[in-house]
């Protein structure tokens, strides 16, 4: 029941995290429930979800603290390593903006949080704010599954999420760290990098999406385009192992190397010979359809063969065939 009660609260927001207690006594006013903090007492948290932040924003977050004050206090715990210091689970960038702002002390609301519940608000905190980038999402959602055995169900409920939106966050993590890079610099938005999961070279059509500023539907046309262009070697590759294997058993029912070559429905049979002793047989094979005692086939191919008898210097044999087939065993 009170592992149920948490996580409620921690669907339900920041506002929960804050305290019922400090709601009821000041009402609306936050600031009336925190205390003063000087801001290098204060260290990042080492469960923060967030791993990369917009200096720019930053740049814009500190003139707002200028001109209106920190409206929202920072949510810390006390720190595990140094009694005189706190450790910021949610708030890290107002932290950072406060003292590009020169401002020496900020509004803190201290809570005893374990590791768990203060990856989970950190996560919740950003969420909220949609301003967590998808790779951090991913990593946060990560964490919860392999520290704290979270399943994508519960991850989804505790953070407000679908388990379909959990599932295809995390599976940004499987990309190649070149896209992952260009996901993280804006290069590629979330919807584009879910699409380049599919794709044969992720990174390569990652540099195509890109350079051509293609959007994510096209994006999905161009990864499916690849997948198409893929399978089409892999096709020709069975054929190829078709061939070899009926060139191999060509080649034990002669004696003699034996090469098939397919140009659409025709293409050409090569057989190799050492001398003209070869030769002979292979044209009283073709006279007499490889049994002896059988009648001569009547074709235009046996009688050319059977006058055409190369030079010494020919080493090989090519018959012109309009298609190749085998047999079923």
């Amino acid at each position: 029941m009170m592992a149920e009660k948490n996580r409620q609260s921690l669907g339900r927001g920041l506002d929960a995290l804050l305290g019922e207690e400090t709601k009821e006594r000041v009402g609306s006013d936050r600031l009336q429930g925190s205390r003063l903090v000087p801001v290098e007492r204060l260290h990042p948290g080492r469960n923060q979800p967030r791993h990369s932040i917009d200096e720019e924003l930053i740049e814009e977050l500190a003139q707002s603290i200028r001109e209106n004050g920190i409206i929202q206090p920072l949510l810390v715990r006390p720190h595990p390593d140094d009694p005189d210091a706190f450790e910021i689970i949610a708030g890290e960038r107002r932290w950072r903006a406060a003292q590009m702002a020169k401002v020496h002390e900020v509004p803190v609301v201290i809570r005893e949080l374990n590791d768990q519940q203060s990856l989970e608000i950190g996560l919740v905190e950003n969420l909220q704010r949609q301003d967590l980038s998808p790779l951090d999402e991913a990593i946060g959602y990560q964490r919860l599954v392999d520290e704290f055995g979270h399943t994508q169900d519960v991850l989804g409920k505790t953070v407000g999420k679908s388990r379909s939106h959990v599932a295809n966050t995390m599976r940004l993590l499987g990309l190649p760290e070149a896209v992952k890079k260009m996901l993280a610099a804006n290069e590629l938005s979330a919807g584009h990098a879910r699409a380049l999961l599919n794709a044969p070279d992720p990174l390569a059509s990652a540099r195509e999406v890109a350079k051509k500023g293609l959007s994510v539907r096209q994006t999905e046309r161009l990864v499916k385009k690849n997948q198409r262009q893929k399978a089409a070697p892999s096709r020709a590759r069975k054929t190829n192992v078709d061939t070899l294997a009926l060139e191999r058993d060509l080649a034990n029912l002669l004696g003699l190397k034996v090469a098939i070559k397919f140009k659409g429905s025709g293409g050409s049979l090569t057989v190799n010979y050492n001398s003209l002793e070869q030769l002979d047989d292979i044209l009283l094979r073709l006279g007499h359809g490889g049994e002896a005692g059988a009648p001569a086939p009547n074709t235009a191919l046996t009688k050319v063969a059977a006058k055409k008898k190369p030079k010494k210097k020919s080493p090989k044999l090519s018959i012109g065939v309009k298609s190749v087939s085998r047999g079923k065993k």
